[in-house]
């Protein structure tokens, strides 16, 4: 009986033992970094070493060929006979897609994937990203598991004591994972180019629940971006439909109005977009300020005659403004030519130049000494 009790003591013990949390190998620390593009992150998490090692010794010169080897090897442990470097330390380096991506080009589905790299004496780098991210460094790598692998060109960089991964060139749609350690950097270009698409599937999701679907400007700041980005616009329609007339959530108003009216501008039915704002424009919620911004829109558009009747529409039904709607006459007559007008309206502007566009008077006053001139 007592030498059972030993030996069920000694298992306890060494049980225990395996559980012991300990500092990492090497000193290693553990490292995560994450980048947003748009809805999707990437996320590398890696153990970083450093160049001078745990007990100092100065390894400049030494890591790559050295410590990191060339090419694929037998590291005399585990299943593999021919392994690339872990890009890191310690446990696989891990890379996280939370949607799908493409990496220098190349499709690669959401998930993650063990992080590995073929460096090369001569010639191009390669990435590998294997399906294997559960496993310690690369002794267990297997080219089955590969699920893409894409070219580097390493360059000269300057010196980083530890090994460290970021990003940069962060765009709208893209951005450039690096390595850097010691004199050396190695990156790759992660692209999402559906990121809209991400962001309207994201927006059904919500106008499905509260409050963004019990609220009319939701609906209207779903169409609107699909307007501008010139997307998924029959739905959009629809929203901008329900924002104007949906059960419960429906307010007419010029907002509303305004934004069916883009929509349908960007599905090129200018027709039925002008109609609908000449319905806008002559509603109670029609500001100043909103009627001469669409006005300026149509300027811009070069609809020069329609924006001439909406600025002069502006000043009747706003009589008591005498700023913004002189202004809206001034660049409506600029446009038609009539430079007479243009000054007259430009010159009773400014005299009434109101004190929160104080900061504005020697741009306004430089728009009239240019018809002037």
């Amino acid at each position: 009986m007592k030498k059972l009790f030993v030996i069920t003591l000694l298992v306890v013990a060494g049980n225990a033992f395996a559980q012991i949390t300990t500092p990492p190998a090497g000193d290693n620390q553990k490292c995560s970094v994450t980048q947003g593009i748009g809805l999707a992150t990437v996320t590398i998490t890696y153990s970083s070493p450093d160049v001078h090692g745990l007990s100092g010794e100065d390894r400049k010169g030494h890591i790559w060929g050295e410590l990191v080897h060339y090419g694929f090897i037998d590291q005399g442990f585990g299943t593999s006979k021919s392994a690339p470097w872990r890009a890191g330390a310690n446990e696989n380096t891990i890379i996280t897609f939370s949607h799908d991506v493409k990496v220098n080009g190349q499709d690669l589905k959401a998930g993650s994937y063990g992080l590995f790299l073929d460096v090369e004496k001569e010639g191009p780098w390669r990435w590998i990203f294997s399906k294997n991210s559960t496993s310690w460094g690369s002794y267990f790598y297997d080219p089955k598991d590969d699920a893409l692998r894409v070219e580097t060109t390493p360059t000269d960089a300057p010196y980083t004591e530890w090994l460290t991964y970021g990003f940069d060139d962060r765009m709208t749609t893209s951005t450039t994972a690096f390595l850097q350690w010691e004199n050396k950097r190695m990156s790759f270009k992660v692209e999402v180019p559906n990121i809209n698409e991400l962001y309207v599937n994201k927006m059904r999701e919500e106008l499905r629940g509260t409050p963004t679907g019990f609220n009319y400007q939701g609906w209207m700041a779903a169409a609107q971006f699909c307007a501008r980005n010139k997307i998924n616009l029959e739905e959009a329609l629809t929203w901008s439909d329900i924002a104007i007339k949906g059960p419960f959530v429906g307010q007419e108003d010029f907002s509303s109005l305004e934004t069916k009216a883009v929509v349908l501008q960007a599905m090129g039915r200018d027709k039925e977009a002008d109609e609908i704002m000449d319905n806008a424009i002559k509603m109670p919620s029609a500001t100043t300020q909103s009627i001469h911004q669409y006005a300026r829109t149509l300027l811009n558009a070069g609809k020069k005659e329609k924006a001439m009747e909406v600025f002069k529409l502006n000043r009747q039904l706003h009589p008591e403004d005498k700023f913004t709607t002189y202004v809206g006459l001034a660049r409506g007559y600029t446009a038609m030519g009539d430079k007479k007008n243009a000054i007259k309206n430009w010159e009773i502007a400014i005299k009434n130049l109101p004190e929160n566009q104080k900061a504005n008077e020697s741009f306004y006053k430089a728009e009239l000494e240019k018809l002037k001139g």
